[in-house]
């Protein structure tokens, strides 16, 4: 099939899953990103060929030879939502489709075809529809989705493959950051940054967390729990953390992000939040914003609060920022009451308790 034409989907149950049981034990406690479901979403293409071979089928590893493209020249792109299971029963996503436009979008920046976004939800739709039983149902736990896209042509030279392979895993999930919903402390790097000007910071590739990894290795040194990269061409200004983008909430009700400007990952978390604060009556703004700033309005006391955000840890508070030079609280380290508001509107909205207004749940069951 042609990428512009609809996909159906081979379903082929896995004949070993996990016992009742032993599912029950693995969700009691699963973690991030160490638990995972019965099943997988396999879809190949081809160049001349386009989409084709759409099948759910037992997760297991992929096969693959030494030469392929995605291990010489880094073709991979990813994306990361959740599924919820509301109060009533109901299995519901939070803006899938938002998910698959900024797929389509990492696809072109890295010279990937793009998958129809209406096969990127079908496909999620059809995995969270078999392994349903792996949703838990307590609060701040979900069933986070990883689709994934590499080259997987069989070739040694530097072109865009000719052949991808497109999966979706999935993995009950708690808490992203241990002991729930407290303060982080953040590291601002004096060394390394996220994205240049040009470059990929905007697409959601694996390459940009690889670039990330001895930056968070230093900021755990350090004593924090995440890493805040400056801009590349001055190193003055906050773009985002490693992970997650950032917002600051000043003392007349402001909220301040950094523009994206294509070094800064367009968050789906991140312009939720934009939306929701605008209609909760504060001035939204989205400009720079330094780190002497920073570092100075949380002296003055006219920032109040400053959270990061982003699928995998919601909303979550920054009390502490740690660099070389020394270190400073913001709002004496506690938890500050927009955050916390903003962060349960959103977990409100995506759980069913709070009303849809933008249509960003997409009921799955």
């Amino acid at each position: 099939m042609s990428g512009g034409d609809k996909l159906d989907f081979e379903i082929r149950p896995n004949p070993a899953p996990v016992s009742a049981a032993d599912r029950a034990a693995l969700l009691a406690n699963p973690g991030f990103g160490r638990v995972f479901t019965d099943h997988m979403v396999i879809v190949r293409y081809a160049e001349g060929k386009g989409w084709y071979d759409a099948r759910i089928e037992a997760r297991a590893p992929i096969p693959m030879d030494p030469a392929a493209a995605v291990l010489h020249y880094a073709q991979e792109i990813f994306e990361g939502l959740k599924a919820y299971r509301t109060g009533d029963g109901a299995v519901t996503m939070f803006r899938p489709e938002a998910n698959a436009a900024r797929f389509a979008a990492s696809a072109r920046r890295l010279a990937m075809p793009e998958l129809p976004p209406e096969t990127f939800v079908e496909s999620l739709r059809r995995l969270v529809e078999i392994d349903q039983e792996w949703i838990p149902e307590h609060e701040d736990a979900s069933l986070y989705l990883r689709p994934f896209m590499f080259a997987s042509e069989v070739f040694l030279g530097v072109r865009p493959a000719n052949e991808y392979l497109y999966c979706v895993i999935a993995s009950p999930a708690g808490a992203y950051f241990a002991g729930g919903v407290k303060p982080v402390t953040v590291w601002v790097s004096p060394d390394y940054t996220r994205a240049a000007p040009g470059g990929t910071g905007a697409a959601k590739c694996g390459g940009n967390y690889a670039a990330s990894l001895a930056a968070q290795a230093e900021a755990i040194e350090a004593g924090c729990d995440q890493v805040v990269f400056l801009d590349a061409v001055e190193r003055r200004f906050v773009d985002e953390l490693g992970g997650m983008n950032v917002f600051f909430v000043y003392d007349d009700g402001t909220l301040v992000t950094p523009p994206l400007g294509g070094t800064i990952l367009p968050g789906i978390t991140r312009d939720a939040v934009l939306t929701l604060a605008a209609e909760a009556g504060h001035e939204v703004r989205e400009q720079p914003v330094s780190f002497a700033d920073w570092q100075a309005d949380a002296a003055s006391g006219r920032l109040r609060e400053v959270f990061a955000c982003g699928t995998a840890a919601v909303i979550t508070p920054i009390g502490g920022v740690r660099f070389p030079d020394g270190e400073f609280l913001i709002g004496g380290g506690e938890p500050g009451r927009t955050t916390m508001a903003l962060r349960q509107k959103l977990v409100d909205i995506q759980r069913g308790r709070a009303e849809d207004r933008h249509g960003w749940v997409t009921r799955v069951l």
